[in-house]
């Protein structure tokens, strides 16, 4: 790839002077009274006393504090709470537009059963006793027969009560496969495994920090809570700190940093190195932590003889301005400009995790970039990062193995990682379709959309229809419920209780209770209810498992000492958490921080994607705030904020440099195939400059084949076109994008 980085670095510059974020667009306050009269199922309150009510939403991770204006029982506003840690009373697009899934169309009303083929949305009505029997019927013949370990679960997040509660079902029942939807969260931890020896998620303190250097972080495109990103960013204009946005496109955060630092994507991780080699080879880094409190910096001899080189030797050997500007397309002076900037700051922060961080991405970068916080001391210490460990449940008694259970949790995981990991969704599919192993007879889906948000969704629905029995436990009638055999319908946020933890990046552990804020509406009931009632059903040791008479008994169970001032306060903050010392901090086997615990290949690669030489562009995936695309689908008012460059009427749009739309004799608004390896659709093109050239960005949430009219059969879903890419140390799925063509329509 050939890229003019004069002209194209110096046209960022102007560009993004004149595309800064757009404020949260207040807006639709003036205008969604006219617009919803064309929704018959808008309720109008009566007229009414007033009352407000705070929770939690928890449409995002998040985690930020509500407080929902009530005439009557009727919903009329949600605000953010005042007051509240995370979002401090501000709130997103996504949070204000709640109240509409709240009383849309698209909620599941009661349990239903397929009546017709799979997908075609023929269903019956059922009772609740009615799905409960038939599920505990086919539950009890597999575990009766011995392949309870033929039943799998997928959550949309493996943290908080509900969650825990979900894989301590599977796990009485006698499954070792739980899985969850992956994020930057679990490379994260499995960073701080490695280099840290702690079992903990990221805490990055970026309110205090002075110099932010992103490595592709959609910091206000919703990375870790979108709300707190958006005050963050307000206080580093205050403050004068700088924030340097490296990535291959001009994102809004990327607009609204310092300094845009364009690189060719997938090349992160050698970025991260070549700063290192300028503060290693300049003695630029933190000699004290380094010499003192850190192991594997320098090369030495192991038991056996061999010498073994150390982070200094590899990246000072591999990694040279030179060497990495090849790879990175950045020139040498940049790097050695950046690395000088982050050492010489007071309080400088390195992260990572492209976009919103749903891709989980490759650990090689992760440990990279968190290797740069080490070097500068940017550890345990204030703004910098620093673990923050998982909130466990209390009291739960250890499940009993009765013989069944115990045989079943000794099989092999289907996607066969090692028993009690973190499992791999993305090697799911595969697995199933190989036909190795043993097949999967049973899968619960809970709060997740994998037949939308999974990458190559043609393979994940092919895997689907291996399955003789899927169950739904959404709120929604999303791609995955239109797919179940038995939909049993979840409560929506507004109507449950629940617990959202830490959301991903915030610098303290914190819990926040969201409660109920309206009556059920709908013959629905709470997914935590389902687990306990199948539990019962199931009799046995299942039942003993699950002792409690509901979810709420549960739920004060698990939160135990903190419940009174989660019910005093909304929240519970760990107020009483101080950093811990260098000499105290790090499980590693020396008890020290560790460098290189995974080899860093010679002559570093990106992660390969998908795609040979016949496909001469680049396609990546981008985020917007004004795209939901996670588990949840955009409300109607959020649709209505999409730029007509992103989506017009139902085509959406393809991002493309001019001078590679000229080469390929394409104008604005242009008709075209965009095919990759895994797929092609049709879309209309959009000439940006903030883009780099022989590449192609397309959005996220978009390509809905269920919900309502304001969302479904409305652009592409980019999951359709790209596949994923394992990573080589993780397993987990690092794919940035794929190779594509354009060809006119």
């Amino acid at each position: 790839m050939k890229i003019d980085r004069r002209s194209f670095l110096s046209l960022g510059v102007g560009v993004a002077a004149g595309t800064a974020l757009s404020p949260l667009p207040w807006k639709l306050t003036d205008d969604l009274s006219i617009w919803t009269q064309n929704w018959p199922w808008t309720p109008v309150p009566e007229i009414g006393e007033s009352s407000f009510v705070n929770s939690v939403c928890t449409l995002c991770p998040g985690g930020c504090g509500i407080s929902v204006r009530k005439v009557e029982d009727r919903g009329v506003k949600i605000e953010g709470m005042k007051g509240h840690p995370v979002n401090q009373g501000g709130i997103c697009a996504l949070g204000l537009s709640g109240l509409q899934l709240l009383y849309g169309p698209t909620r599941i009303k009661t349990p239903l059963k397929r009546v017709g083929k799979r997908g075609d949305g023929q269903w019956a009505k059922i009772s609740w006793d009615e799905a409960i029997s038939e599920i505990t019927e086919k539950l009890d013949g597999l575990r009766t027969s011995g392949n309870s370990h033929t039943v799998a679960g997928i959550a949309g997040s493996r943290h908080g009560t509900v969650s825990q509660l979900f894989s301590r079902f599977l796990t009485a029942f006698g499954s070792p496969n739980f899985f969850h939807t992956p994020s930057i969260a679990d490379t994260y931890q499995l960073a701080l495994q490695h280099m840290n020896g702690v079992s903990a998620a990221p805490g990055f303190d970026l309110e205090n920090a002075d110099f932010i250097l992103s490595f592709g972080c959609g910091l206000l495109e919703g990375w870790g809570s979108p709300v707190r990103m958006f005050k963050a960013n307000t206080g580093w204009k205050k403050a004068k700190a700088r924030v340097i946005q490296i990535e291959s496109r001009l994102s809004r955060t990327a607009a609204k940093s310092d300094r845009w630092i364009a690189i060719i994507p997938g090349s992160e991780a050698a970025l991260a190195l070549g700063v290192a080699h300028v503060l290693i080879k300049e003695m630029l880094y933190n000699k004290d932590f380094v010499d003192n409190y850190a192991n594997g910096f320098e090369s030495f001899v192991t038991d056996n003889g061999e010498i073994k080189k150390g982070f200094k030797q590899t990246v000072l050997e591999e990694y040279s301005p030179e060497t990495v500007s090849r790879v990175t397309g950045i020139d040498p002076s940049a790097i050695i400009l950046l690395a000088r900037e982050f050492a010489n700051a007071k309080a400088p922060l390195a992260l990572c995790g492209k976009g919103q961080g749903k891709v989980p991405g490759s650990l090689n970068e992760a440990m990279s970039v968190h290797a740069l916080n080490a070097l500068v001391g940017s550890i345990n210490r204030k703004g910098g990062v620093f673990p923050i460990p998982a909130m466990e449940v209390q009291g739960w008694a250890e499940v009993g193995m009765d013989t069944i259970t115990s045989a079943g949790m000794n099989q092999p995981r289907i996607d066969g990682t090692p028993p009690n990991s973190l499992g791999y969704i993305n090697q799911l599919p595969s697995a199933i379709l190989s036909g190795k192993g043993y097949p999967l007879n049973v899968l619960f889906v809970l709060e997740s959309n994998p037949l939308y948000t999974m990458a190559d969704s043609k393979t994940v629905k092919d895997a689907f229809d291996k399955i003789p029995f899927v169950v739904s436990l959404s709120s929604f009638m999303d791609e995955t419920a239109q797919y179940a055999d038995i939909v049993m319908p979840n409560h929506i946020y507004l109507e449950r209780l629940e617990d959202a933890p830490t959301p991903m990046g915030y610098n303290k552990s914190i819990i926040s209770l969201s409660k109920p804020v309206f009556k059920p509406r709908l013959n629905t009931k709470h997914a935590g209810d389902t687990l306990i009632l199948l539990a019962k059903g199931l009799g046995g040791g299942v039942a003993e498992a699950f002792p409690w008479k509901n979810f709420e008994a549960c739920f004060e169970q698990a939160m135990g000492d903190k419940m009174k001032t989660l019910k005093k306060n909304g929240f519970w903050v760990d107020s009483d958490a101080v950093l811990p010392d260098w000499e105290s901090t790090f499980n590693t086997p020396s008890g020290k921080f560790q460098f290189a615990p995974v080899e860093f290949s010679p002559g570093f690669a990106p992660i390969k994607i998908e795609g040979d030489s016949t496909f001469q562009l680049l396609l990546i995936p981008y985020e917007t705030m004004r795209l939901s695309c996670g588990y949840i689908a955009n409300p109607p008012f959020l649709t209505k904020t999409v730029e007509d460059t992103i989506l017009k009427q139902n085509d959406c749009f393809i991002e493309i440099n001019p001078k590679t739309a000229q080469s390929n004799q394409l104008s604005e608004g242009d008709v075209v195939v965009l095919q990759t390896p895994r797929g092609q659709a049709r879309v209309r093109v959009h000439l940006e400059e903030g883009i780099m050239p022989d590449m192609v960005a397309l959005p996220r949430g978009l390509g809905h084949t269920a919900h309502d009219g304001y969302i479904a059969n409305k652009g592409i879903n980019v999951n359709h076109l790209i596949g994923p890419v394992q990573d080589p140390v993780s397993g987990m799925d690092a794919a940035w994008g794929i190779r594509a063509k354009l060809s006119k329509a």
